[in-house]
């Protein structure tokens, strides 16, 4: 097979480059590199750095700069996202392309993430580091489980189901594209098995830098899972306790927030997004006029 690894960065050069010096420790190497970033400070210093990788600008927004990578990736069979703070095990490509070769019907991975910052203040590169050399593997490494949808740190999809069937990542959902990959994944595996890989394992630092700002957040948190529930690739059944929870969380810990979370600010981006609910203007671009 012919693999890519496609990278969306915005704002974070210092770490992108520490991803990509991990890529190098593939024990399958990739045979392209494509990091798509949208101003020339994303990907300071790194071109020098790194001369087999092929930079590319685009627009801003996470779903902008994906679809730029499908168009640039026209020669492979397969490309694994990852985002611009996951470092991943030297043997993850490897395992992801033996489970695709051994499971043709599959047309989406996702890895196991071991460690994911993003859901508390965040890992350092080193931090990041140390858990890798710490980790486990599976007896198993090929071993796999049906999963609802990829997720967006680490996910592989396979190309020709893709092309034939004209999925896109939905430009809708502007800048961090909040549920984005849910939409694409469970698009594409209309057409095929989603896996998840026990082997394929990974640290997601959940860098801060980069991000939008909380009140933008948390107007996607509310809005997206709707246009996604009325769009069909996000069950109500999924989308509606997905809106009202992130909601309740950000109201509760508003009143005693983390240092590293905007919640009143996320909080109210989820009341503008209810009230533009009621009154039948909510949609995910909104947040551009926030």
């Amino acid at each position: 097979m012919r693999l890519a690894i496609g990278i969306a960065t915005r704002g974070r050069a210092v770490i992108l480059g520490e991803v990509l010096d991990e890529l190098r420790r593939q024990t399958r190497a990739p045979d392209r590199v494509l990091v798509c970033h949208v101003t020339e400070e994303d990907i300071a210093g790194l071109p020098a750095r790194f001369p087999q990788v092929q930079f590319m600008a685009s627009p801003a927004g996470l779903p902008r700069q994906r679809n730029a990578i499908l168009d640039a990736v026209g020669d492979c069979d397969a490309v694994l996202f990852l985002d611009d703070d996951f470092l991943p095990m030297p043997d993850y490509l490897a395992v992801t392309e033996r489970v695709l070769m051994a499971h043709p019907d599959c047309v989406v991975t996702t890895g196991t993430v071991i460690a994911d910052g993003a859901k508390g203040p965040g890992l350092s590169v080193a931090e990041g580091r140390a858990l890798l050399a710490a980790d486990v593997p599976p007896e198993d490494a090929l071993a796999v489980t049906p999963h609802f949808n990829g997720y967006g740190c680490n996910m592989a999809f396979r190309l020709a189901p893709l092309r034939t069937h004209g999925i896109r990542v939905d430009e809708s959902l502007p800048l961090y594209g909040w549920y984005e990959d849910i939409d694409v994944t469970r698009a594409l595996g209309r057409h095929g098995s989603i896996l998840r890989l026990a082997g394929a394992r990974g640290v997601h630092l959940g860098a801060k830098s980069g991000r939008v700002s909380g009140l933008r957040l948390g107007y996607s948190q509310v809005a997206n899972p709707v246009y996604l529930a009325r769009k069909g690739t996000f069950p109500w059944s999924h989308a509606i306790p997905s809106a009202a929870r992130h909601t309740a969380m950000n109201a509760l810990r508003s009143l005693a927030p983390e240092p590293h979370v905007d919640r009143f600010g996320r909080f109210r981006g989820n009341l503008i997004a209810l009230t533009d609910l009621l009154r039948g203007r909510a949609h995910p671009a909104r947040i551009l006029e926030l």
